[in-house]
């Protein structure tokens, strides 16, 4: 009886760790940012259509650059990301536009679940407009989630979040009509 025991333990404690091995490899960053956060973190933002694909150590998606908002004054022709999602990739449709916010790596632009890459057509007219200058213009001030009461501001230069505590997430109202934007005052305000 003590060495089945044993055994049982033994073969709880290795799959335990198996568990955690797994759990350690998933995506950990912040999933959820309000667009100009996603626009503001990026080294290139671009509106693009996904014409193709290929499958290696990364996942590369052959795309055709129709605006670059942010970045390098040069066409991206290709996007790469991590082949698994639990390695923070992306899984993208052929044929389908994009708001890609990556990352500039040694020429390549990189896509993750940690910016923020959404289909054309789900962006509000507002965001769109954006863009081009809104956006920019706040990206020296802080927005900070809240996700339940209370929720303090520490400083002038934070816009609080809230859409999170009706449940709305990134289609709340301050994510699909709002951009938080320096006063002249150097604090910062949705507007």
């Amino acid at each position: 009886m003590t060495w089945s025991v044993s055994s049982c333990f033994i073969s709880l404690v290795v799959l335990f760790l198996w568990q955690v091995d797994e759990i350690s490899e998933a995506c950990t960053c912040m999933t959820v940012l309000h667009p100009q956060q996603g626009f503001c973190n990026a080294d290139v933002v671009i509106r693009a259509k996904v014409v193709g694909l290929n499958v290696g150590s990364n996942t590369k998606y052959d795309i055709k650059q129709i605006k670059m908002f942010k970045g390098p004054d040069r066409v991206i022709h290709a996007v790469f990301t991590a082949s698994s999602p639990a390695a923070c990739g992306v899984t993208l449709q052929i044929n389908k536009e994009y708001l890609f916010t990556g990352k500039l790596v040694t020429g390549r632009m990189y896509v993750s679940q940690c910016g923020y890459n959404m289909p054309w057509e789900d962006l509000s007219a507002t965001q769109k407009k954006s863009l081009t200058h809104r956006y920019q213009s706040g990206c020296d001030c802080k927005i900070i989630r809240c996700t339940s009461l209370p929720c303090p501001i520490s400083a002038p230069d934070e816009c609080l979040w809230t859409d999170w505590l009706s449940n709305y997430g990134q289609s709340g109202p301050q994510a699909q009509n709002l951009a938080c934007i320096k006063r002249r005052d150097g604090s910062c305000a949705w507007k």
